[in-house]
């Protein structure tokens, strides 16, 4: 379902004020980079999957 690259919007947003959020890695746990301020944020499988709003992007190839 999800997929690298992909860009994803996060039901609440980060304290410097973005909610986009670029996948970088996927597994047992989730990396994503935030668009606004460049910090990545490591998430377990389940805690990501219940906090993503809706999948802004797919990713380029």
């Amino acid at each position: 379902m999800y997929k690298i690259g992909q860009i994803v919007k996060m039901r609440k947003s980060h304290p410097c004020g973005g909610d986009l959020w670029r996948v970088i890695r996927i597994g047992m746990d989730f990396r994503i980079k935030c668009l606004k301020c460049g910090r990545s944020v490591l998430l377990p499988r389940l805690r990501f999957e219940r906090k993503v709003k809706e999948i802004v992007r797919e990713p380029e190839e």
